[in-house]
């Protein structure tokens, strides 16, 4: 008897408890959990600023045949609304000519400084697409000092685009290809750059 009661005291408490809570829809969440937000990103109305950082990879062809540079790019940008900005870049590159020259195996470095637009997307998705045009002045040095190499400065400009994929609220992932125009020993030249680094936005 004794087990009897208990029997049904414990059969009335699990009773009690399932009708607490209560199906699905009515008075209860029916066993599922809550739903999580969607993840959104700040915009160009809470970050008009940007700054970017990043490894730079160039195929420099100054004389016909092309070599190679790696170096660090630096980017500012400040944003007019969700379609237009404006840029300012920096990019230095270092390489060697190896027997693309005469003589080979030159040292090289260049230095790129230039502004321009930027047109964006600035929205709150993981993705956020630009094109940009930026023109400014190019700067080569070379081991050989003297002859047609040496010290060198020309206008040259950068057009291209790039995505950049959002890591968080204020930081991103940055991948870009630009074609770079110069004007070097009174020729024009076409150079390639690539771009992947960090950005931040405030």
């Amino acid at each position: 008897m004794r087990h009897g009661l208990g029997l049904l005291g414990v059969t009335l408490l699990l009773a009690a408890s399932a009708g607490a809570q209560g199906p699905a829809g009515v008075g209860g969440t029916g066993g599922a959990g809550p739903r999580s937000a969607p993840v959104t990103f700040s915009s160009s109305d809470d970050t008009p600023w940007q700054l970017s950082l990043g490894y730079q990879y160039n195929k420099i062809n100054l004389l016909g045949t092309p070599f190679n540079t790696n170096g660090l790019s630096v980017d500012a940008a400040r944003y007019f609304g969700r379609w237009i900005g404006v840029e300012g870049q920096a990019g230095f590159g270092f390489g060697n000519t190896a027997m693309t020259t005469s003589p080979p195996n030159l040292s090289a470095k260049s230095v790129f400084i230039g502004a321009g637009p930027r047109l964006v997307w600035r929205n709150r998705s993981r993705i956020e697409p630009w094109a940009h045009l930026v023109v400014g002045l190019q700067h080569f040095r070379f081991t050989q000092t003297v002859g047609v190499l040496g010290n060198n400065s020309a206008l040259a400009g950068a057009a291209g685009g790039g995505i950049d994929f959002r890591l968080g609220t204020h930081t991103a992932f940055r991948v870009e290809a630009d074609a770079i125009g110069s004007r070097f020993f009174s020729t024009d030249q076409r150079h390639f750059q690539g771009i992947g680094g960090l950005v931040f936005n405030f």
